[in-house]
Parts: C-alpha cells; structure tokens; sequence
C-alpha cells in the first residue's frame, strides 16, 4: 500500500497499483485504515489500573514507569519459576520483527512458558503437512486460468478479496465456481452452485468424491505411480468404506451432489481448490484439510499451473525463524508449553500458576474460545497482567499495565503472505502516535531493565528484517533487505507460470504426496485418510444434540477482521448489530420473526443477538457474524461465550466451528 504524507501527518492511503497480485485494491477494512491510526480512541501513553479487574479505570504513568513496573514482577515471578510467566500473543500484527523476533528472544532468556498459538489454522498445516509436506500449494495468480474451482469452506468477497477478483475473471471466461459450505455466504451467492453441507463433515465428503473418481476411471494413473504413495491401500479403503451414498448421509446432501461434483472435479481441467480455514475448525479438523489435500493427486491437476489446491503458500518463504526467534537463548530448558486454545483452562488452573501475563497482538478475552473461562483467569487478583495494543480492548480493561502500541504505519517490518507468492517491506510512513512503541522496542527496553547481556537484545527493527531475510530456501535467493525496503514488495524466486509439483516434488520427505502418510502412522494416527467426525457439530440424534439441536457458526463478519476494527464506528455501523442469522424452518419451529431478539445458549453460556431470517444457513444450522466486542454488545457477551475448549486432532488447533446450540425468542 502507498502513502501520502503532508508535514508529517499521513492523508491518504491507497493500494499500490504496481504489485501484480493486489493491483492497486486494499480491502474495505484497510482502505479506511488512516481512521485506526488516527482514531479518538487511540491509545497513546502508558497507563496504570486505578478500578477494579474489568472496570477498565487507569492512570497514566511515564514509560519509565511501566517498564520498571513490569521488570519488577518478572523478576519476582522469574526468581521462584520463570514458567510463571507467559507471552499471550497472536497474529494481530503479522510482520516478523514485531510478530516474532524480539520478544520470542525476551521470553526464551527468561525461560517463560512457551504459548502453542494455535487459534486459527494449525489444523489445516499440519493436515497438508502430512499430505503435501508443509505449507505450500498452488500459485493463487493463477486461479485465473482455472475452468473449475472450488471454494471450500472460503469466502473471498470478505477475506480473500484480490483472489476473488482472480475467481470472478475465471468465471467471466467461461469456468465453474462451486462454493462447498454450510452458509450461504457472500461468495457462495456469486457462485456457479452451492453445496451447503453440514458442518464438519468436509473429509467425508472428499471421501466420496475420491470413491466416484476410482469407480469413474477418473483418476491420472501416470501422476499417482509417478508422484504418490499409498494409492492402493487408498482405493481399497474408499471402495470398501465410503460410497457416495455414505457420503451424501454423512454430509446431509443428496447423491446426486456427490456424484456430480466428483465427475465434474475429475473431467474439468484444470481444476483449482481454495481450502480455506473455517472448514479445519473442528475436531477432525486436521485430518479433513488432509484428506481433501489429497484430491488433486488424484485427479493429476498439479499438472498445472491453474490447478491443485491451496490452504497457504506460507512456507514458499521460509523465513529464518532461528535467527529471530533464538531459542539457544532457552539454554537447554524446556519450558511447559500452553496451548492458547486452552487459555482459559491454563488461566484458571495450570500448576505452577501463571502469575505475569503479557498480550501484544492479541485480544484473547474477546476472540479465544470459552470466554467465560477466560474472563475467571484475567479476573484473579494474583495475575499481573499487561496489555500492549492500539486500543483498550475487552482484554485491556483487565489489564494492571497498558501501554500503546504502533500501527502498521509507523514502524519497520517484513511480512511473507500465505495468499500469494510476495515478500513486503513494511516502512514506516509516519512518527509514532502520541508516546506508543514498537513492540520489538518495548522488548529491548524490558531486556535492558532486567539486565540481559547479549547483544541480540540491541538489535534495530531493520537489523530483524535483515535477519529473517538471510534464509536458505531457494525461492527466497536473490531477496535481501536493502532490495526490498526500496521496491516494496518483490516476487518470491519461482517462475511466472509456477506449477509447484508437476513432476513430483512435494515436501515430504519421500518427495511425494502421501496419501499414505509415515508421518502420521508414527503418531499412532491412521496413515491413510479417513473420516473423523466432528465432536458436536454434524449433528445425530444423542442426547447432546436433543438438547442444542443446532450447529453454531461464527465466522468473520464482512468489516472486522477477527476482533480487529470491530471497535471503529464506521465498521460497527456496516454490520449494524450482532446478528444470527437462520433457516426459515428453524426460526418457524420456535416462534422466530426476522428481527426478533433471540438468545442462543448452551451449557457453556449464552448471547442476545437480533434474528435474521433469510435463509443463509442450511437448515439446522445458526450463524452469527463475528467477532463483536463484548463492550459492543448488548449484553456484554460475544460468540465466544458459546465456544469450547476443545482442540482439533492434529496440530491442536482452536475448535470453533465444532458447537452446537439452542435458540429462543426474547419477549
């Protein structure tokens, strides 16, 4: 994105009409981004707490202050156990040096806890890592080209907004767009058909699917004894187990849609599949993302360049995490590690207690699961707590420090994408609002207070760029620091017409796409692919689901990002009022008009929302565009009420799509 500054005040903001990918468009949300940094309700100077835990009172106070503060009680806390102490961030700012360099190097001299962060797709990576070897999949310029597409479990009108543009353009030139969701989401009113299944039952149907391109002779057999493993074991099984009758009861379809789509998915060519992250959020979560990675092997459309699938192409840039991150520092100890799908369990129960929390880029009492659990840890009076943002968030006001962080717009970094095949250099446009830092800052002046040595805690912001570019992956050869601050962006070192594994070449270590996966059977997990259900979601006639007979999704409203912007009135007023939307038949069965104020509850808790009744949702299926914060809903509450702790079979990923509910009108 460009720019413009007038006497040091930033004016305009635009997207850069050069970069090929992004072609000159910002999202809704980014394009008003001069309203984040400018914002009345910036923070701008360190604070103290002055009113009770959630109260939201504070002081302010010098960064001299803070900083001694803070010191202090990781002292206290590191001088009778140093795993007391617990980093809590995420992915709110993604750049390296400030999502995971300086303070990656704080927490491991320290020897803190370390946090597993695995709220968003851990499930999905460590599902393609299984099957393709890691984060890596298909060129998503080239969807473009594609004369069928998937859309699984994605909708790019709100997320994905310069590869739908990519999408529309296939679709102008004659291609297919299937959308595969339970919701009818914005995407899916675009597309060619919708196949609305329920909810965590994604690898059964790419089960069937594979059942119907074995039995149709629709498979590449050349691609799968050239570039495979397992295939016979694989056939076997699906052949045996997974019929397309199976299938369509499993996922709430018709056989027809099952049938359909395989014949179509193995005749189409090419045939592109965008895996997106909603549909890993579940508790078989990792093996579905792993099973429908499979598909494209099957069919042989890595071939080309316009096929195959993508999740994330993250791992084309491999950063050099070591350099930044410098675990030596942990010196052999091996700190306990916290899940942070689990925070509220860890808040509330882990031995040894945590006693010093630190949030940077994160806002867990808004967006992680089990709220209620969450908002008990912050709560407790022995839990020092510091809050580094932009705003004072849901999280901030249980805060005993809070200091203000920069914007995008004021500070240095590097970002690799997972949505195409750039690296970008973040320079800073603007000063620093009022008095706020640079996380990487307020980390070195945190190692300075406590008196570490090493010279690493003096490295600058650039200094950390240059670091994370210095890796030894081909397709980073040529990309250096000093090249990219001055371009701004510059293509990863791949051909134009990248088509990753035409001939085979996959990450894994066989070098192959492993249906069968050695990997996994040294888990103790079944190596081929198979159906793990979801623990609430698709439904069944138990007793957990006679009494919250409806699956409960919360996917990302249009103008929030996560719980990012979900605080400026501009974006509040667009969504206008936490919503949930439902299936005519559902509204009916309870006395539900549109408009209506319902509530939607389970054991773990509740939250007033408005009715939509506009059919969006398949039928038994609820859903509620989020993440609100709870200070901006009614009842002070948010989707994350409803949410559990559970986490997903691989990579022990965040669960919250695996839900289910009861609805009722308000009087």
């Amino acid at each position: 994105m460009l720019v413009t500054v007038q006497d040091g005040v930033a004016t305009r903001i635009q997207g850069d009409p050069s970069m090929p990918f992004t072609d000159g468009t910002l999202c809704t949300k980014v394009a008003h981004y001069l309203e984040r940094t400018y914002s009345a309700d910036r923070l701008l100077y360190p604070q103290k707490r002055v009113g009770r835990k959630g109260e939201g009172k504070f002081a302010r106070i010098s960064w001299d202050e803070a900083i001694d503060e803070i010191a202090s009680r990781m002292k206290a806390a590191a001088a009778e156990d140093p795993q007391t102490i617990l980093p809590c961030s995420y992915a709110g700012t993604m750049g390296y040096a400030q999502y995971m360099s300086m303070d990656r190097r704080f927490f491991h001299k320290l020897g803190a806890s370390l946090l597993d962060r695995t709220l968003c797709s851990s499930a999905g990576k460590y599902g393609l890592k299984a099957t393709l070897g890691g984060s890596v999949g298909m060129d998503p310029e080239r969807f473009v080209d594609a004369k069928l597409i998937l859309l699984w479990g994605a909708n790019p009108v709100v997320s994905n907004l310069h590869l739908w543009s990519r999408v529309q353009e296939a679709k102008r030139r004659g291609a297919k767009v299937i959308a595969i969701d339970p919701y009818r989401s914005l995407s899916a009113e675009k597309c060619s058909q919708h196949v609305a299944l329920l909810p965590g039952t994604d690898g059964a149907l790419a089960l069937g699917m594979m059942h119907v391109l074995i039995r149709e002779k629709l498979v590449d057999g050349d691609y799968l004894e050239r570039h495979t493993l397992g295939f016979p074991e694989l056939k076997d099984r699906v052949l045996a187990e997974h019929s397309p009758e199976w299938a369509a009861r499993t996922c709430g379809l018709r056989v027809e849609e099952v049938e359909q789509l395989a014949i179509e998915y193995g005749r189409i060519k090419p045939a592109a599949i965008r895996l997106n992250y909603g549909m890993q959020r579940h508790a078989g979560g990792g093996i579905a993302a792993r099973t429908i990675a499979c598909l494209p092997a099957l069919v042989g459309a890595w071939r080309d360049a316009a096929g195959g699938i993508v999740l994330t192409t993250a791992e084309f840039s491999n950063l050099d995490h070591a350099a930044l991150e410098r675990p030596d520092l942990l010196a052999g100890r091996k700190p306990r590690v916290i899940n942070q799908s689990r925070l509220g369990e860890a808040l509330t129960s882990a031995q040894p207690p945590v006693k010093v929390i630190v949030v940077y880029n994160n806002n867990p009492v808004a967006v992680c699961p089990d709220s209620n659990k969450v908002i008990e840890g912050f709560s407790r009076e022995d839990l020092f707590t510091v809050v580094m943002d932009h705003f004072q968030t849901d999280t901030a006001d249980y805060a005993d420090i809070v200091l203000p962080a920069t914007t995008q717009l004021e500070h240095y970094d590097v970002h690799k994408a997972y949505g195409h095949l750039y690296l970008l250099a973040n320079n800073p446009a603007i000063a620093p609002v009022g008095e706020s830092l640079p996380n990487s800052e307020v980390f070195r002046r945190l190692a300075a207070r406590m008196g570490f040595e090493e010279p690493c805690f003096r490295d600058s912001d650039e200094e950390l760029c240059r670091t994370a570019l210095r890796s030894s992956v081909a397709e980073m050869k040529g990309i250096d620091w000093e090249g990219l601050k001055q371009a701004g962006w510059k293509r990863l070192n791949v051909p134009e017409i990248f088509a990753p594994f035409a001939n085979g070449g996959f990450r894994t270590p066989s070098r192959k796409c492993e249906l069968k996966s050695a990997w996994l059977e040294s888990q103790g997990i079944d190596p081929l692919p198979f159906y793990n259900p979801p623990a609430e979601a698709a439904g069944g006639d138990g007793e957990l689901a006679k009494r919250y007979p409806l699956a409960f999704l919360s996917p990302p409203a249009r103008h929030f990002l996560n719980s990012t912007f979900a605080n400026l009135v501009r974006f509040r007023d667009f969504e206008r009022e936490p919503r949930l939307e439902m299936h005519p038949e559902d509204a009916s069965a309870r006395g539900i008009r549109d408009g209506d104020r319902v509530r939607v509850f389970n054991d773990r808790g509740s939250y007033m929302l408005t009715a939509r009744v506009n059919g969006k949702p398949r039928r038994g299926v609820v859903v509620a565009p989020s993440v609100w914060w709870r200070k901006h809903s009614p009842d002070g509450r948010n989707a994350n009420d409803l949410t559990s702790q559970r986490v997903s079979d691989l990579g022990g990923g965040a669960t919250f799509y695996d839900c289910r509910v009861e609805v009722q009108r308000l009087p």
